[in-house]
C-alpha cells in the first residue's frame, strides 16, 4: 500500500471531521453490544496520524484502550505523540501481507478511516471473516462512492471523474481495488458474516474558504490527464489534451461520496457488530 503524507493527512482532517458528523448518532447503536456501555479495546487498521481515533474516541468511553497499525512508522511516531492522552499503542504492519498476525479485539472494536475503498474484495472477506471470529463491532468512514461534483462545471469533469474512479479500482497494494465500490461491497460481505449493518452517507463539502484543499484535490486530477490524451475517444481522437489547469474557485462539493457508509454502526445479538 502507498503512504499519505503527514501534510496532506492534516490537509484533509478538517473535511473529514465535517463529513463524518452525520454518523456520529449511528454510534448509538453499537452501544447494546456492549452492554450499554463501550469496548474496552480498540483496532484501528491504517491509522495514519490518529485522524480517526481523534474524531472516535471523545465519542467512547475513555477507558477504551487503543492499538493503532499502520505500515508507516514516521506516522505512527506522530500518532503516539500528539493524540489526546493516554497515548495509544502503535503497531508497525503490513495490513496487505500481514492481516493474520493481527490480534483483533474479543468483542471490542475494529475500525479504519479512509480505507475499504483501497483494498481488494478478497482482503475485505478476509477482514470480515476476523472481525466476527472475534465478535468484533466495526466502524468504517470515509469510504469513496464514485460521485464527485464541482461548481462551476467544467466541460470536463465527466471525464476526469471517469478516470478517477478508474484509478480508484488499480491495485493499492492489496491487489484489485474495489474504489467506488467499496462501500456496498463492505455491507454485503458484513451483512453475510451476520453483521446489522447501518449506513450513513457523510459527503466532502469543501468550499472556496479551503483553497489549499481544493488545489491538492484538483491537482490529482489533472495528474491523471496524461493518462487520458493517449487513449482515444469513440471517435478516435485522443481526450482531454486542451483541459485548462484546475482553478481554485471551482469548488469540489461533494468529493468523498460517503464517509461512514460502509457496513459499521451496529451488528446483530449473535455476534459483532465499519466505516465508509
Amino acid at each position: 500500500m502507498s503512504g499519505f503524507s503527514a501534510a496532506w493527512l492534516a490537509l484533509r482532517e478538517p473535511a473529514d471531521r465535517r463529513a463524518r458528523a452525520p454518523g456520529a448518532a449511528a454510534l448509538g447503536t453499537l452501544a447494546h453490544h456492549w452492554g450499554g456501555g463501550g469496548p474496552a479495546m480498540a483496532l484501528d487498521l491504517g491509522s495514519g496520524t490518529g485522524s480517526n481515533r481523534r474524531w472516535l474516541a471523545p465519542r467512547l468511553p475513555t477507558a477504551t484502550r487503543w492499538t493503532l497499525v499502520d505500515h508507516d512508522a514516521a506516522l505512527l511516531e506522530l500518532a503516539r505523540t500528539s493524540d489526546p492522552s493516554p497515548p495509544p499503542a502503535v503497531r508497525r504492519l503490513d495490513l496487505a501481507r500481514e492481516l493474520d498476525q493481527l490480534e483483533f479485539p474479543r468483542r471490542g472494536l475494529v475500525t479504519a478511516a479512509a480505507l475499504l475503498d483501497l483494498v481488494s474484495a478478497e482482503w475485505l472477506g478476509a477482514l470480515a471473516q476476523r472481525c466476527r471470529q472475534a465478535e468484533a463491532a466495526v466502524v468504517f468512514a470515509l469510504t469513496y462512492d464514485g460521485r464527485s461534483h464541482c461548481k462551476p462545471m467544467d466541460v470536463d469533469d465527466r471525464l476526469i471523474v471517469a478516470l478517477v474512479n478508474q484509478h480508484q479500482g488499480r491495485d493499492k497494494g492489496f491487489g484489485p481495488a474495489l474504489g467506488p465500490l467499496a462501500a456496498a461491497a463492505a455491507a454485503r460481505v458484513f451483512a453475510a458474516a451476520g453483521y446489522r449493518v447501518c449506513r450513513v452517507q457523510s459527503d466532502w463539502r469543501i468550499d472556496a474558504d479551503e483553497p489549499a484543499l481544493q488545489a491538492e484535490l484538483l491537482a490529482g486530477d489533472q495528474a491523471l490527464l496524461p493518462a487520458a490524451a493517449a487513449t482515444p475517444t469513440n471517435g478516435g481522437a485522443a481526450g482531454a489534451q486542451s483541459r485548462r489547469p484546475p482553478s481554485p474557485r471551482r469548488t469540489p462539493t461533494a468529493r468523498t461520496g460517503t464517509a461512514p457508509r460502509p457496513g459499521s454502526c451496529g451488528r446483530r445479538p449473535v455476534g459483532r457488530g465499519r466505516r465508509l
